[in-house]
């Protein structure tokens, strides 16, 4: 693992422990900001000190950086962008072909070519029909069946991501993992574990911060749950947990409005593809294969996932997941909780949003050209 930073808004530690020392003496400045420009650089820094040895750590939110990070295992990268404070931009397996470990290329080399055929059997005429040119047609078919060969690919498969944090945000996760080192207890965990010693490792000194650090509110990584599966419940505020794949939950929680957390299933189950289930034969190996791999990881297998938000921000979740775009897996799940949240409180989900998918929601006007239409969009079986 690989980590630049590629862009910072301090050019060095010392300089972004004068910042935040200023940002510290807002609250209290006499006059104006100037002032604390100006004055002796020890005061800032004692200042600084301080805020360190009580926890007021805010002032180093202030402070961001842009950090390049290349072979990141997915499943780490989930664990960041579960994180509140980020900005990411993370290289898709829906759309390029990654690298792989050997034990996932020649179930995701077979799968590809299998999913071509099966989505060009299907709708191949309807995608040659759409595009002018048959290349735009191949392309997105072709995207279409990485897309699902992908569930063979593992969570630990390396990646790229450009990931913005505040100093204060890196310094606390480097506290988190540090704490779920401690307490690795399985073959998953254990295997997180060795990345995130690398991450540790890999990530430049000049974003540690000694005390910085400091565990004053026993926060843990947030994605993994420790308590109880609870009721579902709908009203202005909703709590729903589902089963669902590591594939899914990673486009999810990307929804950084809403809360999302994992549970580990007892035994292992793997989400099979809709196109599949019209052929007998093919689904039976796919879970052949996927059972073959159990102990790699793969995206396609199964968890509990907790989500929780407020209605009028699982709404925006709906405006952008019930789409022909979105992956299939998660545009009919959200469709399945939008339901059920209708049933529960038909006063604060109406009927408007069940005409399909979100160009014919209310207030929402598309602006890009759709192979599938608002109806077939919910149909689709890829």
């Amino acid at each position: 693992m690989k980590i630049s930073v590629i862009g910072s808004t301090c050019s060095s530690k010392d300089e972004a422990v004068v910042f935040a020392g200023r940002a510290a003496g807002v609250c209290y400045m006499p006059s104006n900001f100037e002032a604390l420009t100006s004055e002796p650089e020890q005061r800032t820094l004692a200042r600084a000190k301080g805020t360190l040895l009580s926890g007021h750590h805010s002032v180093y939110d202030h402070i961001t950086y842009n950090l390049l990070i290349e072979d990141i295992p997915k499943i780490l990268a989930m664990v960041l962008n579960n994180e509140g404070f980020y900005t990411t931009s993370e290289k898709s397996a829906r759309y390029t072909r990654m690298t792989m470990m050997d034990t996932d290329i020649e179930r995701y080399t077979k799968w590809l070519s299998r999913f071509k055929k099966l989505i060009d059997d299907r709708y191949g005429e309807k995608f040659r029909s759409f595009y002018a040119d048959p290349k735009k047609a191949q392309k997105s078919i072709d995207k279409l069946a990485m897309e699902n060969a992908r569930y063979m690919i593992s969570v630990f498969t390396p990646t790229t991501m450009i990931y913005t944090v505040s100093l204060r945000q890196i310094n606390y996760i480097r506290n988190f993992f540090k704490f779920y080192c401690r307490d690795a207890c399985d073959a998953f965990s254990d295997t997180l574990r060795q990345y995130m010693l690398e991450f540790e490792h890999a990530l430049p000194d000049e974003l540690k911060v000694k005390g910085l650090d400091a565990d004053f509110k026993g926060r843990r990584i947030s994605l993994f749950r420790t308590i109880p599966k609870e009721e579902d419940y709908f009203g202005e505020v909703y709590s729903i947990s589902y089963l669902g794949s590591w594939a899914q939950l990673a486009q999810a929680q990307r929804h950084r409005t809403l809360s999302y957390q994992v549970e580990m299933l007892n035994e292992p189950l793997f989400y099979i593809p809709d196109i599949l289930y019209e052929d007998y034969g093919l689904v039976e190996e796919w879970k052949e294969d996927m059972s073959a791999l159990r102990g790699f990881f793969p995206q396609g297998q199964m968890v509990r996932i907790y989500e929780r938000g407020t209605y009028d921000k699982f709404l925006l979740k709906c405006y952008e997941r019930i789409c022909g775009c979105a992956q299939l897996e998660i545009m009919k799940q959200t469709r399945d909780i939008l339901s059920q949240y209708h049933n529960c409180r038909p006063d604060l989900i109406p009927t408007d949003f069940f005409r399909g998918a979100r160009c014919t929601f209310p207030n929402f006007k598309c602006n890009n050209a759709c192979v599938w239409g608002g109806l077939n969009a919910i149909t689709r079986k890829i």
